[in-house]
């Protein structure tokens, strides 16, 4: 039976530095030379998940943005693409008037960019700049309007938890909502999406347009509940939090055991 196998990146793929393992790339490129459908989904654009998974080198559709986008390990060209309607600048106008000023993800003037407003840009939002210093996609702007611009498809929104949780309970059921902590700076994060756009609903439309008849997914975070949910089977590592290893078949090695290669090594079953 065609199985597809999807493994989440940050906590479960890469290791505590942030990478993928020399082991880890030349075992998922092995397995795919040998017919295995491996991908992986990740909040992450293509441009960062890329520079982290160098070495990973095989042609495997990547979900990014969790499930904004599908796009070509090889090239980044769009296999699949779930964006906001209009509304969104609705929202962002609401954030505003609770003064929450987003990372806002989009493409302006066919260029895709992450737009922040300096000037009344949370602390967490300026640290999170930092790291991104020398990405082409940087945009930054001096209006709300020109926060706004563009064809939208995610907002980041880094802010206190007295801010952000009602923010999350108000959009929740509109829009795909994520808040948590961040893994790396425990900052309270709240992302919006396309209500279109979840790794459950790219890993979906995926596997239709692939025409694979089973999922198998591996995962560490809350932000997986949804694939671990619509999955034949399920696995958590070893560092997954508590309410991702009750819905899990196993849990397997850790991320920094290379948990998800081994088992694939051990288990994923070619197609060809």
């Amino acid at each position: 039976m065609k199985t597809l196998y999807v493994s989440d990146l940050d906590g479960t793929l890469l290791r505590s530095d942030e990478r993928t393992s020399e082991y880890t790339n030349q075992t998922i490129n092995r397995l795919v030379a040998q017919g295995v459908m491996f991908s992986y989904a990740t909040a992450r654009s293509f441009h960062t998940s890329h520079k982290v998974t160098a070495g990973l080198n095989a042609k495997i559709p990547l979900i990014t943005y969790n499930g904004c986008m599908v796009v070509d390990n090889v090239d980044g060209s769009f296999l699949l693409r779930n964006f906001f309607d209009n509304g969104v600048r609705e929202v962002m106008k609401d954030l505003f008037a609770h003064g929450v000023y987003p990372i806002a993800y989009g493409f302006v003037q066919g260029e895709e960019c992450f737009s922040l407003l300096p000037a009344k840009s949370s602390q967490g939002v300026l640290d999170f700049n930092q790291t991104r210093r020398g990405d082409r996609r940087y945009r930054m702007v001096d209006t709300e309007e020109a926060l706004m611009e563009g064809e939208l498809f995610y907002l980041t929104c880094i802010d206190r938890e007295e801010k952000l949780l009602p923010l999350y309970h108000k959009y929740r059921d509109r829009y795909h909502c994520v808040y948590q902590l961040d893994l790396y700076s425990h900052e309270p994060w709240l992302e919006i999406i396309p209500p279109t756009a979840s790794k459950a609903n790219a890993i979906r439309q995926l596997k239709q347009t692939l025409g694979y008849e089973r999922l198998v997914v591996f995962g560490d975070g809350k932000n997986d509940v949804d694939m671990f949910d619509m999955a034949d089977e399920a696995y958590a590592v070893a560092n997954a939090v508590p309410e991702l290893k009750a819905r899990a078949t196993a849990v397997i090695g850790s991320n920094n055991e290379d948990g998800v290669a081994r088992w694939l090594e051990a288990h994923a079953q070619p197609w060809r």
